[in-house]
């Protein structure tokens, strides 16, 4: 072998072949949007809150300025914020099932069958009262 190896100097047959630039032939692989995205709402902004600076990250910013005004009835604020819970509840899978309209007790069967009653005898009663004295009408 003509060629000594050592320091810097690899064996030929493991160097990179002929017209491959290095290891990684792509290049440094690029970041796609929403990775980008992630990584833009996670840095920190000093804010001032109250007459205090604090660091707080770009998403929360966004969201606390969105939700105040909604509160002043910015009516793009407020659509814009209601699609985002929405998309947060379905992405979380918090849309709560409607609950079943609840069923009366029998206790509460009771109360309403003792109105029904009291009702339909102040009715009889008004009727006949009604009957007896045409001129009260």
């Amino acid at each position: 072998m003509d060629y000594e190896v050592g320091y810097g100097k690899p064996p030929r047959h493991t160097r990179f072949k002929q017209g491959e630039a290095s290891a990684n032939p792509r290049g440094r692989p690029r970041k796609n949007l929403a990775a980008l995205l992630v990584e833009g709402l996670n840095k920190k902004v000093v804010v001032t809150e109250n007459g205090r600076r604090r660091k707080i990250a770009v998403r929360e910013a966004i969201t606390s300025q969105l939700i105040n005004k909604s509160a002043t009835a910015d009516l793009r604020a407020t659509k814009i914020l209601l699609d985002m819970i929405k998309d947060a509840e379905k992405q979380a899978g918090a849309v709560p099932a409607p609950e079943p309209a609840p069923r009366f007790t029998a206790a509460d069967e009771q109360v309403v069958e003792q109105l029904i009653e009291r009702l339909r005898h102040q009715i009889l009663s008004e009727m006949a009262t009604s009957a007896t004295n045409p001129e009260q009408t």
